[in-house]
């Protein structure tokens, strides 16, 4: 259809910025749900250029899925939005397949034309079942609960931001190919900083922070990481939920711009030996009422003693909940040593080899860093599993519990056994979740050779939950 036919929406950047700004502002001020639920309604009937809405939701795994919705039908029936769930893996069965879609109007975006299309816009979902009760195996709902709940109690926000690295590799669909070519291809070898204005790395990272910066992420620096065609984005901190969300948005717009200059973002783990891998170091915090409940001026490392608390309760769930920060057969590749790995269950605020690392910080930034996670983790689970730790874990009572010579583990069998043997990731999840994301994993890695070896086996990256389709899967 020529282009001059069409009168879809097509807002440049800065307004992009300011639209999505605005929204999160509502966001941060917890406006009133069904308001916010209003004005969005009323926008979209308002606006003609709209042709679309695209909702966004997260399977158990935290692979992401997107179903677009002709916006007229959408302002009808945003109240019954139902998909087949037997299609999703670790959702329902066939015999009970019906889940619905309940919008979160709060998690709206403008996004790019250029980008994602002209005439659309974004939003998240929560997934609820046939009766309108929550989906127990929709993480970001649990999540959400979660955030209120604290919220409510306690007066507590719950903060987060996240440093996520990926590598950018030649070609369209490289994951979906490594079994056919047994390797992935640099587009970029300078490493850490270097990357000359202009080369693909560097015009892959200035797209993505131009994108990003539209949809409202407020982006503090990007560069090229350690290994060779390694990329990393920063971002502010963000509400607990918001985060989570704004991981998988990242994600997206990295994936969507690298197939636009026809080459793949990935967040494997450990997709080459020899070079460092990709982590998503976690930042967070608590505050309440404005102020940092973590920052403590007197404190050991300037922390407080509510926030030392935090840290030893994950310590002491460090292997309960490993399987949840590192959810792939690839993901134990990275927690080697020899890559700045963070696999010691300790915290330090200079060994970078510690699962928990403390920042330097003061009273606006003072905070924790879990850095043992990975990037293919379920974004909500990551930020359950450490809240929740963090806040209502137990206690060890060794008395170096911070320095104990303790081991994550090396091998995802491993982190199996503790997450199945573990009560306290049944608190998490709750025990049908859990035992459904424990037969998912149990099922890739039983796809996959049980020595992970000296080279990146095809099944590893063939049977990844965010690489695998229908043909890939039965290709066994």
């Amino acid at each position: 259809m020529p282009s001059e036919l069409r009168d879809f929406l097509m807002l440049p950047y800065g307004e992009l910025e300011e639209f999505n700004l605005a929204a999160k502002q509502q966001r941060r001020d917890r406006v009133a749900p069904e308001d916010v639920a209003a004005g969005r309604l009323q926008y979209l009937t308002d606006e003609q250029r709209i042709k679309a809405v695209t909702v966004l939701f997260t399977d158990l795994e935290g692979r992401l899925h997107m179903l677009d919705y002709d916006k007229k039908f959408l302002l009808k029936s945003s109240d019954n939005l139902t998909f087949d769930g037997s299609s999703i893996r670790g959702f329902t069965s066939q015999r009970e397949s019906d889940l619905r879609l309940a919008l979160d109007w709060s998690a709206f975006y403008w996004a790019p034309a250029d980008i994602f299309g002209s005439g659309k816009v974004l939003v998240f979902a929560d997934v609820i079942g046939r009766d309108g009760s929550p989906f127990s195996a929709d993480i970001r709902g649990t999540l959400k609960r979660l955030s209120d709940q604290h919220y409510a109690r306690d007066g507590y926000t719950l903060n987060a931001a996240n440093e996520i690295e990926g590598f950018l590799f030649e070609g369209l669909d490289a994951e979906r190919r490594y079994h056919e070519r047994g390797k992935f291809d640099y587009v970029n070898t300078g490493g850490y900083y270097h990357s000359l204005p202009g080369d693909p790395l560097r015009t892959f990272i200035d797209t993505v922070a131009e994108v990003q910066r539209a949809m409202g992420f407020e982006n503090e620096k990007d560069h090229p990481e350690v290994a060779p065609s390694q990329f990393e984005i920063n971002y502010g901190y963000g509400e607990v939920v918001a985060a989570a969300d704004q991981i998988q948005l990242y994600k997206l717009i990295c994936r969507q711009v690298a197939t636009r200059l026809g080459m793949t973002a990935s967040f494997l783990p450990k997709p080459v030996v020899g070079v460092n891998g990709n982590g998503m170091h976690t930042n967070v915090s608590v505050s309440k009422e404005g102020k940092n409940l973590f920052w403590d001026r007197d404190g050991e490392e300037r922390l407080s003693p509510f926030a030392w608390q935090f840290v030893d309760r994950i310590l002491t769930h460090g292997n309960d909940i490993c399987l949840m920060l590192n959810a792939s057969v690839n993901a134990y590749r990275r927690l080697d040593p020899h890559f700045e790995a963070p696999n010691q269950i300790k915290a330090s605020p200079v060994d970078r080899g510690s699962m928990v690392r403390i920042p330097i910080g003061n009273e606006r930034s003072a905070r924790i860093e879990v850095r043992s996670v990975a990037p293919d983790a379920n974004p909500y689970m990551v930020m359950l599993a450490v809240f929740q730790t963090g806040l209502g874990g137990e206690i060890s009572r060794e008395a170096d519990l911070r320095q104990a010579k303790r081991y994550l583990p090396d091998n995802i069998y491993d982190a199996i056994h503790y997450f199945r043997s573990a009560a306290w990731t049944g608190t998490l999840l709750g025990d049908d979740p859990k035992l459904r994301y424990a037969d998912l994993k149990q099922a890739s890695a039983d796809r996959c050779p049980r020595l992970l070896g000296t080279f990146v086996k095809a099944q590893e990256v063939q049977y990844h939950h965010e690489v695998y389709n229908q043909y890939l899967w039965n290709l066994f």
